[in-house]
């Protein structure tokens, strides 16, 4: 599977505005996406065959991008939040 219907925007199509405004602003966010960005980049290289890994090690990067989605999606709606 291509890494880009893994990108953050592409989760979240609706929030763009506010992952900028997150992206700008919030040190933590950035972490959460760079580490979300290089899981994501490391799922894609495992399933095109170009890093071994073994079964469990790739389905613990999966739930780890999960874990990352559901921190995002609570720091979206918290920033919707205060803005409102």
């Amino acid at each position: 599977m291509s890494e880009l219907g893994h990108d953050l925007h592409a989760a979240f199509p609706q929030d763009a505005d506010t992952l900028h405004v997150l992206k700008m602003q919030d040190a933590r966010y950035r972490d959460v996406a760079d580490r979300y960005h290089d899981t994501t980049r490391e799922i894609a290289r495992i399933e095109a065959g170009l890093e071994a890994s073994l079964d469990e090690r790739l389905e613990t990067l999966k739930k780890e991008r999960l874990a990352m989605l559901d921190e995002v999606a609570q720091m979206i709606a918290a920033r919707k939040a205060q803005a409102a």
